[in-house]
């Protein structure tokens, strides 16, 4: 079983070492730059995942320029379904009454002040909530644009990080498989160390994210 798991990975390595030549050798940087910041900025609003452009991202610019191309794409990513969704705002309204209990976590972020619903946008953010769907399901709330997109790119961070590392780390193991090797030690122990924290961390968010909710959402209960 773990030689097959070790036969995959390398085989998987092996078709991103061709992709990752055949972009380096056909797009220039400024290009492979245009090309995730379009995909990041675009893609949410016809509800396709742009993570593989964000792994893309990570690869070619690393953690400085990277994160400045997905958060600059996020941030755009994540305005244009709120504003087009503005125009359709009573359909998603009837739609998020198909399932009441995500609906009333929904309903959070559009309540009380620009503290209260950057908290609220933030929390859905991190929470297991699915991303693309918030970003139109949030314009059947009252939630302001300011506290939304400010929330948003604070709860989504940790996102663009893992990102970064993920492409980061696909980017070395697939540069030492093409070299008819695998990681050397050192390699397993800083990747298998980050990946451990990397994993915790966004775990340990997630969990607090969710309680916390519950207990804004018990609070407007009350009130």
């Amino acid at each position: 079983m773990y030689n097959k798991s070790i036969a995959r990975a390398r085989s998987s390595c092996k078709i991103v070492v061709p992709i990752l030549h055949w972009e380096s050798t056909t797009f220039s940087r400024p290009s492979i730059a245009l090309i995730c910041f379009g995909t990041i900025a675009l893609f949410p609003s016809v509800l396709l995942p742009s993570s593989p452009f964000m792994w893309l991202a990570g690869m070619t610019f690393g953690y400085l320029y990277g994160f400045l191309i997905i958060t600059v794409g996020m941030s755009i990513g994540m305005s244009l379904p709120y504003f087009i969704g503005s125009a359709f705002h009573c359909r998603i309204h009837r739609w998020l009454e198909k399932w009441p209990k995500k609906a009333a976590f929904v309903r959070l972020a559009g309540e009380g002040d620009w503290h209260h619903q950057f908290k609220a946008v933030a929390l859905l953010r991190i929470s297991p909530f699915p991303y693309i769907v918030f970003n139109y399901a949030s314009v059947a709330t009252n939630v302001k644009y300011y506290p939304y997109i400010a929330g948003s790119m604070a709860g989504t961070i940790h996102e663009t990080f893992l990102a970064i590392y993920s492409g980061k780390l696909l980017q070395s193991l697939a540069v030492a498989t093409s070299q008819g090797s695998f990681l050397s030690v050192d390699q397993i122990i800083y990747n298998g160390i980050g990946f451990i924290v990397a994993a915790a961390s966004t775990a340990t968010i997630t969990i607090y994210a969710k309680k916390a909710l519950q207990r804004l959402q018990a609070e407007e209960e009350i009130l």
